[in-house]
């Protein structure tokens, strides 16, 4: 097999030499053999290997690429694929989570005008706050357990106080429960709004979504690299269990 030096190595991948080194001695990279010299002998799998390992880094991060090839060298193919797995789970979660917030917001920003008057200067205690949004004083002490109310406490007397920030949260917080949205839901949106009114936040969590797009694509591209790499240098597939296969339709 063809010898490639560690500088044209480099060069080839567009990356230091001392970065070669630093794959090769983290476990990137697969057992690196030695010529009569002393020299290191690479090989075309070493150049494709640092390729397949900057294009995980960048979808999967460092950690996670470390933990997939180190498996792949090591011929543990199926603690690699448990890795990508790991990383799509975690996408999707993430997915599911921001279409939820912005559902939430969207549905905020239909019934919440630009200029409320819970932007108004206000303090009322915990009963009055209750009455103004048909709610039990009992629920608005339960949401500030959950830490998404956290009012003032008046001197000496010690009554709960909601300014019109903590009002405008309960606001928010009551019309998000009675359109169905879960807690989750309802204190991410709390925390978008600390920024701004819902249409801002919409644009946010739009931008967010464009992100974790990019990212699933950037997962998708490192992927299809890691799976012609595996093809070529191994190790083998998992076989196929024609026995276990049922119809999941």
């Amino acid at each position: 097999m063809a010898s490639i030096r560690t500088s044209d190595l480099a060069r080839a991948a567009g990356i230091s030499v001392q970065q070669v080194r630093n794959y090769e001695a983290q476990g990137l990279l697969p057992r690196v053999a030695r010529r009569p010299s002393g020299y290191r002998h690479y090989t075309p799998q070493h150049l494709a290997a640092v390729r397949v390992t900057r294009l995980l880094m960048r979808a999967y991060g460092g950690g996670r690429a470390l933990r997939l090839l180190r498996a792949v060298h090591q011929g543990r193919l199926a603690e690699g694929l448990a890795v990508i797995d790991e990383q799509h789970a975690e996408l999707d979660r993430l997915r599911q989570r921001l279409e939820h917030t912005l559902a939430a917001l969207r549905s905020l920003a239909a019934v919440m005008p630009e200029d409320d008057v819970w932007r108004r200067p206000t303090r009322l205690r915990v009963g009055a706050a209750a009455r103004l949004v048909n709610e039990r004083v009992s629920a608005l002490r339960f949401w500030e357990q959950l830490g998404l109310l956290q009012p003032d406490r008046e001197p000496g007397s010690r009554y709960r106080v909601y300014d019109a920030h903590q009002l405008r949260r309960l606001r928010v917080l009551v019309l998000l429960r009675r359109a169905g949205h879960d807690f989750a839901s309802v204190r991410a949106v709390l925390d978008e709004l600390e920024a701004g009114q819902p249409q801002q936040a919409v644009a946010m969590i739009e931008k967010q979504r464009e992100a974790l797009d990019f990212r699933a694509w950037l997962c998708l591209e490192a992927a299809a690299a890691l799976h012609a790499y595996v093809t070529e240098f191994g190790p083998p597939p998992p076989a196929n269990p024609q026995s276990q296969i049922t119809d999941q339709q």
